[in-house]
């Protein structure tokens, strides 16, 4: 049975801008499924090689699959139907796949707009994606379907979601094929090197309001250490990698496995020949002050922290859990370990004003990091704060749901407005980094990085891709009245996603609801354990770590 992956052709001048990241997804899928005995599988990565539908279409038609699956995250949702669009017209008889995180969650929309799309694999694909293509091969689809957990299809007029899978439990018995990539297309541009994105856990134990990932991955795993770096030494040696990033998101939880990480990584010679990046919390970097030498050591030169707001307000609506002053202080620490560290911003929520934005500019400039970001709020439509923010969500065109794209229109602010103020931010920042600071700031690597990533910036800005600024029509202050975001305005939701919603929204509500009677009941009990109660000494009553407030059970 013949196999065919794509990678759909999306690209909006966001994290693209940094270099050509291969597709982690594709070799996790086919080295479970050769293990399973699949050998016939071939993949197409549109986006890399910039293939046009008219291209693919041929090239699906030679291929002649039986089977034709792509992934999709929200703004690549439309490309990834179109290309089963395409198999419908080229390669009838191949049965139509789809996975990622958007159909995971939205896959009555995704049934309900793209009828012609066969089935979807709901959550964490290596075991259902091979359970399914065992039925395929055996002719047991699609009369045993419904016995197959994970997934999502449509029966006549009715959607149809199978039992939810449970999670890979041993994540080391996933044995990735990364020989299906063509890594010489897959550089990064601040290294001139190819790159990598190896997976070492997967889960988050927070519950950030404006992540899927967490809801994705579900419970929390971590892969054996010696494994990862196994997999690491053979990318470095057998494919020439010399940067990568680990896709986990946050791989410093468990500090225990993380430092077992390093440790193998020094123990093979490997940090004189593969650095790596990583994104973490700010209050890991604390947690961990005397070891990020070690880090260092072990080959960590980057790690971007999820600042995300300035201003304390806006740490809060994103349940992130840590303190703006918190944040200054982890880039210090980085800083002075020799780690370059990014701060990334959320912004364009509806409280956004200019002078909130300006202030994130100000903050970014007191913390100096060596790298800043300014993403625009998108409101993934899974997640907690799209439901609270849901009423006022105007633009359901999931193509620009992508970080450079202003989804919301804050109150004070028009959109053109914010994106003028966002580059603004970006313009300031990085002018004065490279006057005063990238080319005098250190020697060797330091140097040779930071001005690496000064001109992965003036690439993207000369060719107008960065925050898709050249299709947006923005050419500065003076364009801001005139900038156009191309919003396909016949975008809607359909009525079974949105029955979804308004049951998620209701549930939400309730659940917050019951949160604020639990945590007033406790400051209720505190106070009153406070009044009937005094020390010894006549200090006052606290709770456990010195707070005021009571652990709740929620």
């Amino acid at each position: 049975m013949r196999i065919l992956f794509v990678h759909p052709n999306y690209r909006s001048g966001g994290a693209e801008i940094a270099g050509s990241w291969p597709p982690a997804w594709v070799a996790y899928l086919s080295g479970s499924l050769r293990d399973a005995g699949f050998d016939d599988i071939q993949f197409i990565d549109a986006m890399t090689n910039d293939i046009s539908d008219e291209d693919l279409s041929d090239m699906i038609a030679e291929a002649a699959p039986d089977v034709v699956g792509v992934t999709a995250i929200t703004p690549s949702i439309y490309k990834a139907e179109r290309i089963l669009e395409i198999a419908q017209e080229r390669v009838p008889n191949a049965v139509r796949v789809m996975g990622g995180v958007h159909p995971t969650f939205m896959y009555k929309q995704v049934l309900s707009e793209a009828p012609w799309v066969d089935v979807i694999v709901r959550g964490e694909g290596e075991e259902i994606v091979t359970e399914l293509m065992l039925a395929i091969e055996d002719g047991r689809w699609p009369a045993d379907r419904r016995k197959i957990k994970g997934l999502a299809f449509a029966e006549g007029d009715e959607i149809v979601a199978t039992q939810a899978a449970s999670t890979v439990k041993d994540l080391d018995s996933i044995n990735p094929d990364w020989s299906i990539l063509e890594w010489d297309k897959y550089i990064y541009i601040p290294l001139n090197t190819k790159v990598a994105i190896p997976n070492m856990a997967r889960g988050c134990p927070f519950t950030c309001s404006f992540c899927s990932q967490w809801k994705f991955w579900r419970d929390y795993r971590v892969r054996n250490p010696v494994k990862v770096v196994d997999e690491i030494e053979k990318l470095v040696n057998e494919e020439g990698v010399g940067f990568f990033i680990l896709a986990d998101e946050e791989p410093t939880i468990n500090k225990k496995k993380f430092v077992q990480f390093c440790e193998e990584l020094i123990a093979r010679g490997l940090p004189d020949k593969v650095k790596w990046g990583i994104n973490t919390r700010v209050t890991d970097i604390y947690r961990d002050r005397d070891m990020l030498k070690f880090y260092r050591k072990a080959g960590l030169v980057h790690v971007s922290l999820g600042t995300e707001a300035a201003a304390q307000m806006k740490l809060d609506q994103f349940n992130k859990e840590t303190k703006v002053e918190e944040n200054k202080e982890a880039i210090r620490l980085l800083r002075e370990a020799d780690i370059l560290v990014e701060a990334q911003f959320i912004v364009g929520l509806d409280n956004e004003t200019p002078e909130t934005l300006n202030e994130t500019y100000k903050m970014a400039w007191d913390w100096q990091p060596d790298l800043a970001n300014w993403a625009m709020y998108t409101p993934w439509p899974f997640t907690p704060l799209f439901q609270e923010l849901s009423d006022k969500v105007e633009v359901f065109d999931f193509s620009k749901y992508n970080f450079v794209t202003p989804i919301m229109k804050p109150k004070a602010m028009e959109r053109g407005e914010l994106l003028d103020g966002v580059m603004n931010n970006y313009r300031r920042f990085y002018m004065k980094k490279a006057l005063f600071h990238y080319p005098w700031r250190g020697t060797g690597f330091r140097r040779r990085y930071l001005l690496g990533c000064l001109k992965a910036f003036a690439k993207a800005g000369f060719a107008r891709t960065f925050y898709d600024l050249g299709k947006a029509g923005y050419w500065g202050p003076q364009s801001k009245d005139k900038v156009d975001f191309h919003f396909d305005e016949t975008r809607t939701i359909a009525e079974a996603q949105m029955d979804d919603w308004d049951a998620s929204a209701d549930k939400a509500r309730r659940a917050a609801e019951r949160r604020e009677v639990i945590r007033k009941q406790g400051k209720e009990r505190a106070l009153e354990r406070n009044a009937a109660f005094k020390m010894p000494n006549g200090a006052e009553v606290k709770a456990c770590g010195g707070g005021t407030e009571q652990l709740e059970d929620v």
